[in-house]
């Protein structure tokens, strides 16, 4: 076999060098055939669904043992899915009323499910649709009696080659002997990529269906920097490929030694690095990574995977559980930002022809005062339990922000009255997301304690380019001249006023961005917790004073690529 190159998406970093192990997995189908016994037909499913819990809850302890209680929460996500009455009742209804036979019954009644989740915008919830995937795989195997893979028992060094890669498939892989891993499907926020990170193995998903065609036991490359998995490489390349690999484990070795450094450039300016999180499970990992706080709490995602919204106690326990872990550390949380690409069925809202321009976020929230006043009650209790910033997303005009700064204040009142202990220094702060705010910052700087730049919003709506349109992914620039003007008329807007400013969009972590973001005066970058070490030795290797030189620079060029090409000379030239 000649060297070929796939090109994918590198879902946890690092550079493996191993020989392919491919799975081909048999797509089973089975024929809309009548049971000649219903009775019988449904027992099956039942003896089905105990056996596959059994071995869901085999894989739990397994996970919870090997990688702690918030990693195995994946896997109590997937027994709710057994659990689920619609599942259940959807099979029996195709048994009973439709006759059809336990295989057809439950690979229909999954398709409407997984159908349903894929077609949902917002990717969380896609990827629900791989959960439901893995569970009903599992109970077809049972029903058909055939023997669920197992890649716990490989006993060679090997990197797998798969259509895509389960949860449970992750969980359990052993990694002496499984140096990476490459799929055909997945992003990063699949949960087969959020297992590689914790399991700290290289992999590259979304590779396409072409990998399918390796070989077992060709040797691979998986390079997650350059996103690219090289096959057969020759002897010159592998040698490069080993060089490499051991710089990259060097360089994460000194990596680790800034974990408790504070961040600040070599000129003496110091700045905050904290961790963009969306669930309970990712504050442990920030903390391991360095993270000075938490920047952006998404509690969104306290509300889906869910037939119902959270109690006051619910998120309440939520809230003060990160609160608590984070100590002292500031702790910003976001008020529920559905909308958009975020959906919460169970709400049943009614369709827009333009959700990202629509009611969404904290438009949502004040025509649902009664969601939004039990969500900000959660939270102000639990702020005697750290150092809590509440943040309100998606606003657009003053009155809005002062809308909510009133209900906040009318729920405090209010527990105050019931003798419920409230901290009361609980700094308020608002998002920009809309260059109608950019512009008009400084009438908006004098209610807040701060802002924080949302850029991946700022950059669809000042482009009027949806940002999950493939064929529009060149308006998304984040080094457009008119994204860093706005950026710096939020920065000084803030400063007369004595605020601060922090940024949670990608845009703070991207390596090109942050050294105009220092010499701007950013306060705050807010990152995926795997940025924030690569961000804070870099930034700790700049001048600040020579970066605002560069950014005033960079803001009289025409293109982004003109920028971009400035940014990699100024670098090169430190180097």
């Amino acid at each position: 076999m000649n060297t070929t190159t796939y090109k994918g998406i590198g879902a946890s970093p690092g550079i493996a060098i191993a020989n392919a192990i491919v799975i081909h997995d048999e797509v089973y189908i089975p024929e809309p055939t009548q049971s000649q016994d219903k009775e019988a037909s449904w027992a099956r499913v039942q003896q089905a669904f105990t056996a596959a819990e059994q071995d869901i809850q085999a894989i739990y302890e397994h996970t919870k043992a090997k990688l702690g209680d918030k990693k195995a929460e994946i896997f109590e996500g997937h027994l709710m899915i057994l659990e689920d009455p619609d599942l259940l009742e959807g099979i029996q209804t195709s048994i009973e009323e439709d006759g059809y036979e336990a295989e057809y019954a439950l690979h229909a009644t999954a398709q409407q499910f997984i159908s349903i989740l894929s077609e949902m915008d917002d990717e969380i919830l896609r990827e629900r649709a791989t959960d439901v995937k893995d569970i009903t795989n599992r109970i077809m195997s049972h029903l058909r009696g055939v023997k669920h893979i197992d890649l716990s028992s490989l006993q060679e060094e090997c990197i797998i080659v798969a259509r895509d890669l389960t949860p449970s498939d992750t969980a359990l892989l052993d990694v002496n002997y499984v140096k990476g891993f490459v799929t055909a499907m997945g992003s990063r926020t699949s949960h087969s990529a959020i297992m590689a990170r914790s399991l700290e193995i290289p992999a590259i998903v979304g590779a396409g269906d072409a990998v399918m065609s390796i070989e077992t036991g060709v040797t691979l490359i998986i390079h997650t920097d350059q996103q690219e998995v090289i096959v057969q490489p020759d002897s010159s390349v592998l040698e490069e490929m080993t060089a490499q690999q051991q710089r990259f484990i060097q360089h994460k070795e000194q990596l680790a030694k800034l974990v408790d450094q504070p961040t600040i450039s070599k000129d003496g300016s110091q700045v905050e690095l904290a961790a963009n999180i969306g669930k309970l499970e990712d504050i442990d990992r920030a903390i391991s990574l360095g993270a000075e706080g938490i920047g952006l709490f998404r509690s969104e995602f306290l509300y889906m995977g869910k037939t119902s919204l959270p109690t006051e106690e619910e998120q309440y326990s939520s809230y003060s559980y990160a609160l608590q872990k984070m100590g002292t550390k500031p702790v910003v949380i976001r008020t529920l930002d559905i909308g958009g690409d975020k959906e919460l069925p169970y709400l049943n809202l009614p369709k827009e022809d333009n959700p990202f321009l629509g009611l969404r976020a904290l438009r949502f929230c004040l025509v649902n005062q009664d969601l939004f006043r039990t969500q900000l009650r959660a939270l102000l209790r639990a702020s005697v339990h750290g150092n809590l910033k509440i943040m309100f997303p998606m606003i657009a005009v003053l009155e809005e922000l002062l809308q909510a700064k009133q209900i906040l204040a009318e729920e405090k009142q209010k527990l105050i009255d019931e003798g419920i202990a409230v901290n009361d220094h609980i700094e308020v702060g608002m998002m920009v997301e809309i260059p109608s705010v950019a512009v008009s910052a400084d009438l908006f700087a004098p209610h807040i304690d701060f802002f924080s730049i949302g850029t991946n919003d700022l950059i669809q709506y000042t482009m009027a380019a949806d940002r999950m349109n493939e064929t529009l992914a060149y308006l998304y620039q984040p080094l457009h001249p008119s994204i860093l003007r706005l950026v710096k008329m939020v920065i000084d807007a803030a400063n007369k006023e004595g605020k601060w400013v922090g940024m949670c969009g990608e845009m703070a972590g991207d390596s090109l961005a942050a050294p105009l973001l220092l010499g701007l005066g950013l306060h705050e970058f807010s990152m995926s917790a795997s940025s924030i070490l690569s961000t804070k030795e870099q930034l700790m290797n700049l001048n600040k004073a020579e970066w605002k030189t560069h950014a005033e620079h960079a803001m009289t060029l025409a293109q982004s690529e003109q920028i971009v090409q400035y940014v990699q000379q100024q670098l090169t030239s430190n180097e």
